[in-house]
C-alpha cells in the first residue's frame, strides 16, 4: 500500500467498517475513518450486507458467494485486489472501485460500494473513501462519552437516507448520471 493512501494524499482516505445496522429489508453500513472522526453511513441491499457481516464476522461457508467467486476468478487470472475505493457519488447514489494488479497492470473495476466492500472483507485489503465523497455527504462523527453513544444509538434510529443527503453540494463535474438514477440499493 502506498504511503499516501492512509493520509489522503491522493484524495482518498482509509476506513473501516464501523457497525452494519440492518433493518427488514435494507442494511446500512458506517465506514469510520481511520485517522479522522468521520462516519459515512451507505445504504446497501440485505443480501450484500449479509455477504458482508458473515465473512466480517469471520464465518466460513462450505460453498462460495458471489464475492467469494468474484474474488477466486480476479486471483486466478493473476491479479491481487490491493484496495476498494468509494470513489463518487451522484444523485444520491455512490460508486466504488475495485483496483487490483498482478504487479504489471492495475485495473480499476466499475462496482457498487456494497459489492466492492463485501470483496474488500474477503481480501483483507484496505477500504477507501474519496474525500470528496467526504465533503459532499453530511457525515456523522462518532460519539466519545457515554452520553454522545446513547445520543448516537437513538438518533441512529430515526436516520432516512433524505437526512444524509439533504446538504448534498453541487454535482461533480462532467458524466452523466446512470438512467435510473439509483445502484442496486447502495443509497436510496
Amino acid at each position: 500500500m502506498a504511503k499516501s493512501e492512509k493520509g489522503g494524499g491522493n484524495g482518498e482516505r482509509e476506513v473501516r467498517i464501523y457497525s452494519l445496522a440492518t433493518t427488514v429489508n435494507e442494511c446500512i453500513i458506517f465506514l469510520e475513518e481511520l485517522t479522522g472522526s468521520r462516519l459515512l453511513p451507505i445504504w446497501i441491499g440485505i443480501t450484500e450486507g449479509q455477504a458482508i457481516a458473515i465473512r466480517f464476522s469471520g464465518i466460513v461457508l462450505p460453498r462460495p458467494l458471489t464475492h467469494d467467486l468474484l474474488l477466486a476468478a480476479i486471483q486466478e487470472f493473476g491479479f491481487e485486489v490491493k484496495k476498494i475505493v468509494v470513489s463518487d457519488i451522484k444523485e444520491n447514489t455512490f460508486y466504488a472501485k475495485v483496483c487490483a494488479s498482478d504487479g504489471k497492470k492495475t485495473v480499476s473495476l466499475d462496482s457498487r460500494p456494497s459489492d466492492a466492500i463485501a470483496i474488500a472483507v474477503r481480501a483483507g485489503c484496505p477500504i477507501m473513501v474519496h474525500e470528496s465523497v467526504f465533503a459532499r455527504c453530511q457525515t456523522l462523527h462518532k460519539p466519545i462519552s457515554e452520553d454522545e453513544v446513547s445520543k448516537f444509538k437513538e438518533d441512529l434510529k430515526s436516520l432516512k437516507p433524505e437526512d444524509i443527503f439533504k446538504d448534498l453540494k453541487k454535482k461533480p463535474e462532467g458524466g452523466e448520471p446512470p438512467p435510473s438514477g439509483k445502484e442496486g440499493g447502495d443509497a436510496k
